[in-house]
């Protein structure tokens, strides 16, 4: 997660109204807050989140508001003052503000105060002791008004002769005085705090203040019970295929054996599911140097020649040794750079001098990935476009870690491939006297075709190979057709975690791994499953007494959770009656086994414990 805010980067500006107010912040543009006012977004690039900032003022020729950081003193100065005892005891330091803060903050020593801001006097106490009568005013509609369009003192003017205003502040007690006050800043002060736009934010976002039926209604907690339960982790270094081995796709060379961090997840959240488990494992987030990065880039011996190219009269100009002299250098660091091991000394050419990948290289990796299989032409994974990537776009950026950890698979390629075009039509290859006689355009054509065909027929046969280290969904689809088809493809001891809306779907999931028909199926198993392998009992498509086969999962149970807010007060303790209905949502929990071939048998000694209940009698 980045501790400074991005260029471009999607955040979260909570308004004093309680309120998210979700944007991409745009280099060189203004941000614009409704009634609060505008400021132009370079001052929050670069600057760390969860500050406070203040709408200043205008000031005279600007048409936008300068920024100031709240400091926490002022922030909490209510609640330090009102933590401070009446009576100090001796030797003890009072707590005071900084001299910036000592305008704003009110004075210690008692519970609460309400201060005059141009005469420095405390109006009103908690002990509901009485106001002076020369502080008695009485604000009319078109005043407020005009004071709201002044805006002043980012709008402490208005909240404090508000204040004095009230005539009958004096009978409010200390609880009532301090939910007016706090009513009348969230509607006045022209405040905000940057938040980073993380899974927990948005997934608050969509509940509150979007539609929550298009993430299922899922809360955080059951994003986070999915990734416990699914144990969502970091699965170890990248594993890549080696550089020089063309012609073979990676899935050709990996070996069926178990590879650890590769998870399966069905998601129809609109990938807030996808997000929340790339965010367990570390590749949700760019790298924060890409900056650098782009800068160390400017300044390559390839950058170095375009600019030199680009400023024909300044070598016109220069002498015949300097222009020498250039050229050397930059020859002499291209091949220091070409001495290193790098993915462009491996490239072919057309003849033409510029280099050309290989169409069969294949960028993904072979450890901590994640598989996602969707119903239609493309996923569903719009909510990553808020953490820089773009899932439909086929020139994303290779420096995003989910450009190489993440792959997408259909329920057509997984299930029959043979009938998908896509994975069935190989490009021929073409000699390079060929290529070099086509068009720009048509060989264009060509190698992308021939990049997406290796890049499909290697997530395919990886995907079904299996062994995969776990299952997450998050689907409207029935799970147990789910579980039919994707339980062959988990290693033994794999966690599976499904979340459903509603109970009923995941009831009729846990009926069909009870231990009711295990043991049914032990006893007694179906005629169809007579004299077949355990292999082909794993894709066994079951029948109406069976929908699944009940000896490859155990420890199948259901359960729910919900966080509720709760109003602690002296007498008054009592959940809050404000929270959002909707689903409850469940989740469905087990795990994969590989049943045993043949006869199973306990063996060892085992523990007799023989009570003489009649010697003891006797003796």
């Amino acid at each position: 997660m980045h501790s400074l805010v991005q260029p471009h980067a999607w955040v979260g500006l909570k308004l004093p109204s309680g309120h998210i107010r979700v944007l991409q912040v745009t280099p060189n543009t203004t941000i614009s807050l409704g009634k609060y006012g505008s400021f132009p977004s370079n001052l929050i690039i670069h600057r760390p989140f969860h500050l406070t900032y203040e709408l200043q003022d205008k000031q005279p020729g600007e048409n936008f508001n300068r920024l100031r950081i709240v400091p926490a003193s002022e922030l909490y100065s209510d609640i330090l003052s009102s933590s401070a005892s009446p009576s100090l005891p001796e030797g003890a330091t009072p707590i005071t503000n900084d001299s910036e803060d000592a305008e704003n903050a009110p004075p210690t020593g008692i519970e609460y105060s309400l201060v005059d801001p141009e005469s420095g006097a405390v109006v009103a106490r908690t002990d509901r002791a009485e106001l002076d009568a020369s502080a008695r005013q009485t604000l009319s509609t078109e005043e407020i008004e005009a004071l709201k369009k002044d805006g002043t003192d980012a709008g402490r003017d208005l909240i404090a002769k508000l204040l004095l205003s009230h005539t009958a502040i004096d009978q409010k007690t200390e609880y009532s005085l301090a939910k007016y006050k706090l009513l009348k800043t969230k509607k006045y002060i022209r405040r905000f705090c940057v938040l980073p736009m993380d899974v927990p934010m948005l997934t608050h976002w969509q509940l509150e203040a979007k539609d929550a039926s298009k993430i299922l209604e899922i809360r955080e907690e059951m994003l986070g019970l999915l990734g416990c339960w699914g144990n969502v982790h970091f699965g170890g270094e990248d594993q890549y295929q080696k550089e020089g081995d063309y012609g073979v796709t990676a899935s050709e060379k990996t070996t069926p054996e178990h590879t650890p961090g590769r998870w399966l997840v069905v998601d129809d959240t609109g990938g807030l599911l996808v997000a929340a488990m790339t965010e367990r494992m570390g590749i949700l987030y760019s790298p924060e140097n890409e900056s650098v990065k782009g800068e160390k880039e400017s300044a390559s011996p390839s950058a170095a020649r375009k600019e030199f190219a680009s400023h024909p009269k300044a070598i016109s100009k220069a002498g015949g040794e300097h222009v020498d002299l250039e050229t050397d250098k930059i020859s002499q660091g291209q091949d220091t750079t070409d001495s290193k091991p790098s993915f462009q000394a491996t490239r072919a050419s057309h003849g033409d001098g510029k280099p050309r990948s290989n169409n069969l290289k294949v960028p993904f990796a072979h450890s901590n990935t994640l598989t996602v299989i969707h119903a239609n032409q493309q996923p569903n994974l719009s909510f990553l476009n808020n953490y820089g990537f773009d899932i439909t776009n086929p020139t994303q950026v290779p420096d995003h870690p989910l450009a190489s950890h993440l792959m997408t698979i259909s329920w057509l390629q997984l299930i029959e491939p043979e009938l998908d075009p896509t994975y069935t039509s190989e490009m021929p290859d073409v000699s390079q006297e060929e290529l070099r006689s086509w068009k720009a355009n048509r060989r264009g054509t060509y190698h992308r075709k021939r990049r997406r065909w290796a890049k499909i027929r290697h997530i395919v046969d990886t995907a079904r190979k299996g062994e995969f280290s776990g299952l997450v969904v998050a689907s409207i689809m029935d799970p147990i057709s789910i579980m039919r088809y994707v339980v062959p493809l988990l290693a033994g001891g794999a966690p599976i975690a499904i979340y459903s809306q509603s109970i009923e779907p995941l009831t009729a999931l846990v009926d069909c791994y009870s231990i009711a028909r295990r043991a049914a199926w032990v006893s007694n198993p179906p005629e169809e499953a007579a004299g077949k392998t355990l292999e082909e009992l794993e894709h066994w498509p079951g029948n109406k007494e069976f929908p699944l086969n009940p000896s490859l999962v155990l420890g199948a149970s259901l359960q729910t959770s919900r966080v509720r807010k709760w109003q602690v007060l002296p007498g008054r303790t009592h959940p809050l009656m404000t929270g959002r209905g909707g689903a409850e949502g469940y989740i469905f929990t087990a795990w994969r086994v590989k049943p045993a071939e043949g006869k199973v048998e306990a063996r060892g000694k085992p523990r007799t414990k023989r009570r003489k209940v009649e010697e003891t009698t006797k003796e």
